[in-house]
Order: structure tokens, then C-alpha cells, then sequence
């Protein structure tokens, strides 16, 4: 495994970060434990959930597993970089927020940060992300609440996930006001079929020193080489490929993916995650393996180079929007 700085911080952190979105709902807590110890053995130390993973019903599940698994000892917390989110409601599906339950309030911040800590075991939150953007909750507000979790040892460093260029450049100029260490990650949808981060999110995330944290690096599975599964193997595709796929203007580009994926003797999900490790400003791509093939591949990718000739190709299938503000002034 490769390792590199998360942002400006002196943190060092693995160059794919586990995702763990689906323990609880897709993979049980016998499995997800093979799963995180699988990545450990790998190198991987850096692992990312949320306070509402597990869903429905079941939201919290997600940090209730990964805490199950630090119960086991052997070192597994003190070897993890782990980060967790707020923002969602936790309650469950369908019924009314209960005021000051959900967002960036201090108030909830605070109970939210409790609320993880006992159900991840642990004393500490290494990273602690805003899961979204909060346009009711002034930075002020936000800051203050974070300097004080900071004071009290219950987290380490504060990062965003889902928000826009302005929104990290706003955030950071009010820390520095404060004297606070604001923001040091964003974590985005990116990956090669969805450039848009290059536009803004990622030069300010740069700019202003944070790590991108890259989730859905495979594009829901369009990316793994989803059409040459379906016809060797006879996988269908499900969910929102499957939707994305009924376009045909859709399937004829990923389809151009795969024939020059192909051409190079190379395999389509382990292309893209190199091609986001090779992205400036990149800190690592969250993957989320149910298998160990999965987890595998995932490996793979961190040592693959890929050639000019393979990168001019890829931006001919998937041309970025170009830079800001060239891109939609010029």
C-alpha cells in the first residue's frame, strides 16, 4: 500500500480509503469484519462511514459494526484512521425531524458526536465530515462547536463532503478568522464519468489545502466493466447502471470505455481507480469490496501506470469540462 498526506495536515492516510456504506445493509457483521480486516492486512488505514449508514430503521448500524470489530483488539483502532459524517436526521424514515436533530447546529453537532462515539467504542473521531451542506447554520456557528469537540479531544480534524467550491472557500476563510484549522478534506462525486469537481470543487479544495476524498470512483458500477460482465457472464446490470445503461448515447460511451480498456490488456474498474489516483489534489478513492476479488482489484489499481496513450484515450471518452472559468466564459 501507498501512503500519502491528508491535505496540509501531517496525516498520513492509505491511497484507497474503505468505504463501508454497505455493512449492515448488504453485508453482515461477520462479513464486514472479514472485510475490514482484509483491508488492514492490505495497508489500508483509512475507513469512512456515516452516523445514518444502516439506513431505514437501522441507521447507526453501520458505526455499531465497525465499533463491534475495534472490541476485538488486536490494535484495530489505534491502526485505523477513521472518519464519520453528520447531518442526516437519525430518526427513522418518513416520520418529522424532531427540531434540532438533524444539520450543522452546534446543538446537534454536539449530540451527534456523542451519539457515534458510543456507538463506534471509541474515545476519538479522527476525521469528522459534514455530510452536507447546512444553508440554515452560519460557519461561526459550525466552527465554534468544532474548536470545542477539538478541545475535548473527541475529534481530530474536520472535512466536508457533497459541498461546492464556494462552500470550502467560505469555510476556510471564516476559520482563518476565528484562528480555527478549518476544513482539511472534501469528499465529492468523482470519478471519470462525472468531471464536474474539476470545474471548482477540486481547485479550491487545492487551493486551500484539502484532500479529495473521491466516493463513487466506479460510478455506481458503470465504470467495473459492467457490459462485458453482462455478456460473458450473463450479470445484468441493476439499479442506476441498469437506468443508465437505457441510454443509448450511455452504453455506446461506456462501451468505448471498455474496447480501450481492453485494447491496453487492462481491466475497467482497476483503470479507473488509477486514473483518480493519478488526478492532482486526489487523496484516495473510497472503494467498498464485498469480496476479496473486489478488495484485490482495488490493490491492483494503486500500482498500475497508466500510459499517455491510454489517458489521451480516456479523455477523448470522457472529455472533463475544462477549467474554471474558461470552461463556461471563454
Amino acid at each position: 500500500m501507498k501512503y500519502t498526506q491528508l491535505g496540509r495536515t501531517g496525516l498520513k492516510v492509505s491511497r484507497l480509503v474503505l468505504g463501508t456504506m454497505n455493512f449492515g445493509p448488504q453485508t453482515d457483521e461477520a462479513g464486514s469484519h472479514r472485510i475490514m480486516d482484509a483491508a488492514l492486512d492490505a495497508g489500508i488505514n483509512f475507513f469512512d462511514t456515516a452516523n445514518a449508514y444502516g439506513w431505514g430503521v437501522n441507521k447507526g448500524r453501520t458505526e455499531e459494526i465497525i465499533g463491534s470489530w475495534f472490541a476485538r483488539g488486536g490494535g484495530r483502532r489505534d491502526k485505523t484512521v477513521l472518519a464519520t459524517k453528520v447531518y442526516a436526521n437519525m430518526g427513522p424514515d418518513g416520520e418529522p425531524v424532531w427540531p434540532n436533530h438533524d444539520k450543522l447546529s452546534a446543538l446537534n453537532i454536539r449530540r451527534a458526536v456523542d451519539a457515534s462515539l458510543t456507538r463506534l467504542g471509541t474515545d476519538h473521531i479522527d476525521l469528522y465530515q459534514f455530510h452536507h451542506v447546512d444553508r440554515d447554520t452560519p460557519w461561526d456557528e459550525i466552527w465554534q462547536a468544532v474548536d470545542v469537540l477539538v478541545q475535548q479531544g473527541k475529534i481530530l480534524y474536520a472535512g466536508s463532503s457533497n459541498h461546492a467550491g464556494w462552500h470550502l472557500a467560505q469555510a476556510n476563510e471564516t476559520a482563518a478568522r476565528r484562528g480555527s484549522y478549518g476544513l482539511v478534506s472534501e469528499q465529492c462525486l468523482y470519478n471519470l464519468a462525472e468531471r464536474r469537481a474539476e470545474m471548482e470543487v477540486i481547485p479550491a479544495a487545492r487551493g486551500y489545502g484539502l484532500g479529495v476524498i473521491p466516493w463513487s470512483p466506479l460510478h455506481g458500477g458503470l465504470l467495473g466493466g459492467m457490459i462485458k460482465k453482462g455478456v460473458e457472464g450473463g450479470r445484468r446490470a441493476s439499479g442506476r447502471a441498469a437506468d443508465a445503461l437505457a441510454d443509448p448515447a450511455v452504453r455506446a460511451q461506456i462501451q468505448s470505455y471498455e474496447d480501450l480498456v481492453d485494447k491496453h490488456g487492462l481491466e475497467p474498474g482497476e483503470v479507473a481507480l488509477a486514473w483518480l489516483l493519478g488526478r492532482p489534489g486526489v487523496t484516495g478513492p473510497i472503494v467498498g469490496p464485498r469480496t476479496a476479488d473486489q478488495l484485490a482489484s482495488a490493490l491492483r489499481a494503486v500500482e498500475l501506470e497508466l500510459s499517455a496513450e491510454l489517458l489521451t484515450g480516456l479523455d477523448e471518452v470522457f472529455p472533463g469540462p475544462g477549467p474554471s472559468p474558461e470552461a463556461f466564459a471563454w
